[in-house]
């Protein structure tokens, strides 16, 4: 038992040594009654705060599970417009939002000419350019 200390004493030297003393103090050891009452305050805001939202989020019964009404009435769009291919990929949604196009549409049709997009050009079968 006296050799397990030793060696845990030795331990403790050793980090006290490369990172200092407040690497081997106790979580206690600077805390006080202030700090206990400024974190159950926190704590105390942090909880109500989580009933408010919770309380705003409307949840329905989906098959066994509750989740945000607003989820069931997102509907996203998976297959890109330009070429109507249907994508799964998470890469295609941020460029389905900002360009109406899934990623392989931007690289042909979009990249560098961002303004002519915006300004509603669309590609058709005949003319690619």
């Amino acid at each position: 038992m006296a050799d397990k200390r030793d060696k845990i004493a030795g331990i403790e030297k050793a980090i006290r040594e490369k990172y200092g003393d407040a690497a081997v103090l106790h979580p206690r050891a600077n805390w006080d009654d202030d700090k206990e009452r400024d974190y159950l305050e926190q704590i105390k805001k942090l909880a109500a705060k989580k009933r408010r939202v919770s309380d705003t989020v409307d949840k329905v019964d989906n098959g066994g599970f509750f989740m945000p009404k607003k989820l069931l009435n997102k509907e996203s769009e998976r297959k890109c417009p330009v070429c109507s291919v249907y994508s799964f990929n998470i890469q295609d949604d941020i460029y389905m939002s900002k360009y109406e196009c899934c990623f392989e549409c931007y690289i042909q049709y979009v990249e560098g000419r961002e303004e002519r997009w915006q300004t509603g050009w669309r590609p058709d079968n005949g003319n690619n350019t």
